[in-house]
């Protein structure tokens, strides 16, 4: 099957951000094989032709950190301060279920598909359900089981999370689309011993680790004062921090942290929304990347960020670094779409595949229409991506070759999985009520 879409402004976030204006692009089967200027010629030899109409065409965006299934706690305690103590972890462990993560996790990725994110690194549990809906959706994701230090809904003892992910990762390594992971809940979550067994996962089966690191003020403070350490010289000190972590959040990290981090070829999931939200400060994102640092944007999960696009993601984290270094040419528009690309899959380890337009990488592309009243006028397509569009300005996305949102139409059911979600919620909304009248 071969797909031409011509009259595309492209951007192909390759190494030299190379564009093209009144550019082409042909994705044969689940790979790009052209994209440059158009060629009349080349329609002649395809099967579908796919008019732009100007539009902005992009590689996929690629979300670095979220726990996708925690749609049933969006909206819920927001401004609750210790929100993760006093809802987050006693309802999961009461109410999370394999349906209901299931469930979740096909309405979260459908919001995803709809706002241009064609890959996703996930943490949560009963991972098998998430990559189940990834199989059934057509979406690609690095998907991680949560190991904490404490019984879970889906394990009944503290660290199940490591056996449940070797039998997982040996189950789905093999897939097109989903990649295994080991997911580590955070540093002040699992102790030496448990960290050390899941890096020993990575490495058997070469795959990546992800865990919370520098994140919270009293994890901070713990390490201090257990350690005379930071937690990333902590996990350096264990043998932890490698090429293989994908720290999420970094907060708090310092100058020696960095070098560290940089030296190990460990990379950096950025969740400005999330962060900001929660009052937990900016990380030093200008200094990261200055060290070398692979750093690509997270939502987290959409209880924290309440949101599962990028294009919010984009917005705060440019606002924030500009505000914080008080500097408004910091952060080029440019360089942060390159974050929410490129740079999201060189910190996945994943830019030999996806993250640009380029001949031989796999098709995940993006379409975000011109037209809307939002979108007029155009000077710099990257400015116009940054602080001009939303989410529901994307018209098309292509994931592995196949189109799965079609002029703002996904091609699966979303009134169905939502009404399939809402019925697996009840028990859950009930105990949600009852906790928040107990607070």
């Amino acid at each position: 099957m071969k797909t031409l879409i011509k009259n595309a402004w492209i951007l192909t976030m390759d190494e030299v951000l190379t564009t093209y204006p009144k550019g082409m692009l042909v994705i044969k089967d689940d790979k790009i094989s052209y994209v440059g200027e158009y060629k009349a010629e080349m329609e002649q030899h395809v099967d579908e032709i796919i008019d732009a109409a100007g539009g902005l065409l992009i590689p996929g965006m690629i979300n670095t950190h979220a726990h996708v299934s925690m749609i049933p706690f969006r909206s819920l305690g927001d401004d609750c301060p210790d929100r993760l103590r006093r809802y987050l972890f006693p309802l999961e462990i009461e109410c999370m279920t394999e349906p209901l993560v299931y469930e979740a996790a096909r309405y979260g990725i459908l919001e995803m598909q709809r706002s241009g994110v064609t890959t996703f690194l996930d943490m949560y549990y009963f991972e098998e359900e998430v990559a189940r809906a990834c199989d059934e959706l057509n979406m690609r994701g690095m998907l991680g089981e949560t190991v904490i230090n404490f019984p879970t809904c889906d394990c009944k003892e503290a660290y199940g999370g490591l056996a449940y992910s070797e039998a997982f990762i040996s189950k789905w390594k093999n897939h097109e689309l989903v990649t295994p992971i080991i997911a580590p809940h955070a540093t002040n979550t699992n102790d030496a011993n448990a960290l050390k067994e899941a890096h020993e996962i990575a490495e058997k089966y070469e795959t990546l680790i992800s865990m919370h690191v520098a994140e919270m003020d009293y994890e901070m403070k713990e390490f201090r004062e257990t350690y005379d350490m930071t937690p990333v010289e902590y996990l350096d000190s264990i043998g932890v921090l490698s090429d293989r972590l994908v720290a999420a959040h970094c907060i708090h990290v310092n100058e020696h942290d960095m070098k560290l981090m940089a030296g190990r070829g460990t990379s950096v999931a950025h969740c400005v929304g999330s962060n900001m939200k929660a009052g937990k400060g900016i990380a030093p994102v200008k200094e990261m990347i200055e060290h070398g640092i692979a750093v690509g944007l997270g939502t987290d999960g959409p209880s924290s960020g309440n949101t599962l696009d990028l294009f919010t993601q984009m917005k705060i984290a440019v606002y924030a670094q500009k505000t914080h270094y008080k500097d408004r040419s910091l952060f080029k528009a440019e360089e942060i779409v390159k974050l929410a690309t490129i740079g999201g899959a060189k910190a996945l380890k994943m830019d030999d595949r996806i993250g640009s337009l380029e001949v031989g990488k796999q098709a995940d592309i993006v379409l975000i229409e011109t037209d809307s009243v939002n979108m007029f006028p155009i000077y710099d397509a990257y400015s116009a991506i940054v602080y001009s569009a939303n989410a529901s300005n994307v018209d098309s996305v292509w994931i592995n070759g196949v189109r799965v949102l079609n002029h703002k139409q996904s091609i699966f059911n979303q009134q169905e999985i939502k009404i399939a979600l809402q019925q697996e919620m009840q028990q859950f909304q009930k105990r949600a009520v009852e906790r928040s009248k107990e607070l």
